[in-house]
């Protein structure tokens, strides 16, 4: 155990940030199956702005890859561009 007030603090606080950080992983991901799911078009472009900005938002702050968060956008496009 840390004996320092200051690496005390600092266990706290990455707790607390590994907890948002999941939780926003775990909602961006929700959100993309949805999308996945999406049947018609309007319903897909609806959805895509905002898994876009999820997305950005997780590379933005380094939860995810920026390279993966660019390879998720790129498909889920293309997906919501198929669809009828």
């Amino acid at each position: 155990m840390a004996n320092h007030k200051s690496s005390l603090k600092r266990i706290r606080s990455n707790a607390a940030k590994r907890l948002r950080n999941r939780y926003q992983a775990k909602t961006t991901r929700t959100f993309i199956k949805r999308l996945r799911a999406a049947e018609d078009k309007k319903t897909g472009l609806e959805l895509l702005p905002k898994v876009v900005s999820m997305l950005d938002r997780l590379a933005k702050k380094s939860v995810i890859h920026k390279n993966k968060a660019a390879n998720n956008k790129s498909k889920l496009t293309k997906f919501v561009n198929g669809l009828k």
